[in-house]
């Protein structure tokens, strides 16, 4: 693939995997608890909470990219309070990039991972816990084990989705070539000069296998759920 890409093109496909590996495993944790609250209790607030995850799916990406620049913008709420007291920045970095990406896959994670929990007997969780097992330890030996593949799946997406972001993205970090230049901003960068189309094109097959490969992944991620619930 080096040979086949330029240094410029490479640089993009680079930044994009390393933006999209660091938003899933940033998330992937949060994920899961999340997950768990939505599918197996009920607290005030639950329905608002669901809204929230769900809010980039509905929102347009432009409008999550302004949002999260004036929450995590230098002279943002939060923004600012990380750059002076941990010198943490987020606009107009790669880091920005990959909080966008782990902010838009959020809601397919979630979901995936959800639905999931939700396949699982509740009956398996309440044996182990009359034999003495603590909530957490119930989840850890008992749902987890199970949900694995869910889990996989929803990670999954969510790097697909994380690979494929560009508006909230570029409304948040701009499209900085070797800064924050991901694989959907190189090719919208390519197509809008002369001559830059055999580049997007071959963005765009870089694309096009990322996004298979991670359906078919996907895909047998969701089948190993079936078949190991079925099987419990």
């Amino acid at each position: 693939m080096t040979d086949w890409l330029t240094p410029e093109e490479w640089r993009a496909v680079a930044l994009s995997l390393r933006v999209a590996t660091v938003a899933v495993a940033a998330s992937l944790p949060l994920g899961i608890a999340i997950a768990f609250l939505l599918a197996r209790r009920e607290f005030w607030g639950k329905q608002v909470l669901n809204g929230i995850v769900h809010l980039p799916l509905i929102l347009p990406p432009v409008v999550t990219g302004y949002l999260l620049l004036l929450t995590f913008g230098r002279k943002g709420y939060l923004g600012q309070f990380l750059d002076e007291w941990f010198g943490i920045v987020f606009a107009f970095r790669w880091t920005g990039a990959a909080l966008a990406a782990a902010v838009m896959g959020f809601p397919l994670m979630v979901r995936t991972i959800r639905l999931a929990i939700e396949a699982v007997d509740p009956k398996l969780e309440q044996a182990a816990g009359t034999l003495g097992a603590s909530r957490p330890w119930v989840f850890l030996t008992v749902t987890l084990p199970l949900i694995l593949p869910g889990v996989l799946a929803g990670a999954i997406l969510a790097f697909a989705k994380a690979m494929g972001e560009f508006g909230a993205t570029i409304t948040f970090v701009s499209n900085i070539p070797g800064q924050t230049q991901t694989l959907p901003t190189a090719i919208y960068s390519f197509l809008q000069v002369p001559g830059g189309e055999a580049q997007a094109g071959r963005l765009v097959l870089v694309a096009l296998a990322v996004a298979m490969a991670a359906l078919l992944l996907s895909e047998w991620a969701g089948r190993r759920v079936a078949r190991r619930i079925s099987g419990a």
